[in-house]
Order: structure tokens, then sequence, then C-alpha cells
């Protein structure tokens, strides 16, 4: 396996009494996009901002490409595009003059390339940044950001105050993004664009990763909910990855692909009604921090 892109070792971030991150350990791979999940105060905003270099860790360390995000940050630099969660953007300038500002900075800066993304996400550059919404100052920020031909994105908040046809076109330009080979992370309260979009998603709580999942692996988990004719004297042993809980005369399962070996059990075992759904992200979610808000436009 290649030398993951990101690295993060026993990463630990105190402010006086209060343990912002907790021995965190982390890889995210070339080529990947990968979603950090967790309520607010969870610690994800800390973890990107010693990932940029802003913060110094209390203990442990953080690498990307091989380069200690502390002690060379302004190399790191050079292999990250990042938008913050609140983006800071010149008032006083045009939307255009900010995006040809950020586009000649950079020598991997593109500003025809931003144009065209800002044309994606319907923005008029003409328009005076302190004039401009919210949702049209995040538009721009997303321009400059994408416009960035580097090796890693880090995206704290992407789609946040853009409209659900706005936050599609955000999630088709990180889909392009690693079509192209380049690496995303991808921090969202919105489970559903982290279904869609990532690959991987580690979930925080309290400053610890507490899971880690490919979403490939959480889409081939299923719950199913049975009616049982009788209560069944013995569950079968021999299929991991698959649990059962019997309550009187129903029969719950969770298995993790394994329903091609489950059918036919079931079908021998007096079932009816049977119901099956995919857990999905939510109810991963929900382990560690309860029911969280619907997913809001």
């Amino acid at each position: 396996m290649s030398i993951p892109l990101v690295q993060i070792r026993s990463l630990t971030k105190r402010y006086g009494d209060f343990l912002a991150l907790d021995d965190c350990n982390l890889e995210i791979q070339t080529g990947q996009v990968f979603g950090l999940l967790g309520p607010n105060g969870a610690g994800k905003t800390t973890l990107l901002r010693i990932l940029m270099g802003f913060l110094r860790p209390t203990s442990g360390s953080a690498t990307i490409a091989g380069l200690d995000c502390d002690r060379q940050r302004v190399a790191v630099h050079q292999q990250v595009s990042y938008i913050p969660g609140e983006p800071r953007l010149f008032r006083t300038m045009r939307g255009k003059t900010v995006l040809r500002f950020f586009s000649e900075v950079r020598p991997d800066g593109n500003f025809e390339r931003a144009r065209r993304i800002a044309r994606r996400l319907d923005l008029d550059l003409d328009r005076w940044v302190g004039f401009m919404s919210t949702g049209m100052r995040q538009k721009l920020a997303l321009a400059a950001c994408f416009s960035i031909h580097a090796p890693l994105l880090v995206m704290d908040e992407p789609t946040a105050n853009l409209d659900p046809s706005v936050r599609g076109e955000v999630i088709q330009l990180v889909a392009e993004a690693k079509a192209a080979g380049r690496t995303v992370v991808f921090c969202s309260h919105v489970l559903s664009e982290i279904e869609e979009v990532c690959d991987d998603v580690a979930i925080l709580r309290a400053g610890r990763f507490v899971h880690h999942q490919s979403i490939h692996d959480l889409n081939r988990q299923h719950r199913l909910h049975c009616d049982l004719e009788h209560a069944l004297a013995e569950l079968p042993r021999n299929l991991a990855g698959v649990t059962f809980e019997q309550t009187g005369k129903s029969l719950t399962i969770e298995t993790q692909g394994k329903l091609d070996e489950l059918l036919p059990w079931l079908a021998k075992s007096g079932v009816r009604n049977v119901h099956v759904e995919r857990v999905g992200l939510r109810a991963v979610y929900d382990r560690y921090h309860g029911p969280m808000e619907r997913d809001v436009a």
C-alpha cells in the first residue's frame, strides 16, 4: 500500500484544562474523499486547523505528503487548497478581483478556471463582496478553493448556507477532483452528502475518533425485522458479522453483506412480514451522538 497522504499520530490538543483532541490517529490515502463527522465542539475544526499549521498540537504529530504540519507549514500550504468554516474575504473588492488575487498568489492558481467554477455556482462576480449574501460569499470561497490545483483539498462545512441545487454542484466538483486524482477532506453536518461523495468516514466525539468505516462497507449493512410464527429455539451461529435479537415472536437481525446466506435460512424458519432496510450513516452516527437534526436545505 502507498504511503498515506495525511498521517495523524497520537494527536492531542489542550486549551488549559479543556481537551479538544485526545490521542487521535488517522490515515488518509491519496485519491480518497474522506468525511469527518461530529457535532459542534467535537474537535473537527481544531483538527483541520492543526493540519493547516494554524494551531500547534500539544503532543503528537500530523503530516501531509510527509511534511510536518507544524514545523513545515509553509511547504504544507503548497500542497493544500483550504476553505474554512467561516471564510473571510476582502469586502471592498468585487468578486472577480478576489478570484484574480487568489489565482495570482498561488503558482497553481488559474483565474479562468475560477471564473468557470463561479459560473457553475451561479455567482455574480461583478458584485462587491461587502454586498454579497452569506451564501454568495460561500460560493466565492468555493470557486477560489476548487480553482487551486493542489493535491489536497481541505473543506470545512463547504455547503453551509447553500441551496440544494448549488450543494449538488459542489458534490459534483468534489467528485471531479477525486476523478483527477486529488484527495479531499470533507467536513459536513449533512449525512447524505457524506454518504454520496465520500469513500471513508470518521466520527469524532469529545475530541476522540469513535468510529471509522468505509462507505462501501456501510452500504452493505442491513437490518431485518421479522415476525415469527413461533419463537426460535436456536439461532444460527456460523454467520460471521450477523447479530440477532429475539423478543418473543419478533426477530431483528443486523448483517454485514450476508443477505445471500441469511435469506435461505429465513425461508426455512417460519418467518413472515420480513422488512429489510439499509442501516445507513444516520443510524451509525446516532449510536455515538443520539438523534441529530434532520438535513436541511
